[in-house]
């Protein structure tokens, strides 16, 4: 039951993405701005966390933040780069066509990530099942922009 609630929630998350896309887009518009946008965007996440920490008396280790590898703490940097670049190219290419390829993005990294171990991802080698569905992914993606 308890998987069946993570799947859900994973779900749910990436249905949220092209909502939060088109926000943020319209923020941008609004303001003239792109990386504004993704800068309120954040400052916006940035408070609500404050908020849920305080509300649910989250703890912290702050010993164990010191001992994170230096390029632990770069996901910042890829999320502001990662909404940043979905403010600019939603509008462009549209919803679609958009989390298309960040989805397949996703999927050809994680499938590397997955078969070399990359920052300590469980081992799944790449087969040829895998591979299948990662080209049926990208042939989506190719038939969603011809047509």
């Amino acid at each position: 039951m308890e998987r069946i609630l993570w799947i859900i929630l994973a779900f749910v998350a990436g249905a949220f993405l092209p909502i939060q896309a088109s926000m943020n887009g319209k923020m941008a518009k609004a303001g003239g701005s792109p990386v504004h946008a993704s800068m309120i965007s954040f400052a916006v996440g940035v408070c609500t966390l404050i908020l849920y920490i305080l509300f649910t008396s989250q703890n912290v280790s702050w010993k164990g933040l010191k001992e994170a590898p230096s390029y632990a703490w770069a996901g910042g940097l890829l999320g502001a780069f990662y909404v940043t670049v979905i403010v600019l190219v939603f509008p462009r290419i549209g919803p679609g066509l958009t989390f298309g390829l960040v989805v397949a993005g996703q999927l050809l990294l994680s499938l590397l990530m997955e078969h070399f171990q990359i920052m300590g991802t469980p081992f799944q080698p790449i087969s040829l099942g895998r591979i299948l569905g990662m080209l049926l992914i990208i042939g989506g993606v190719i038939v969603m922009k011809r047509f």
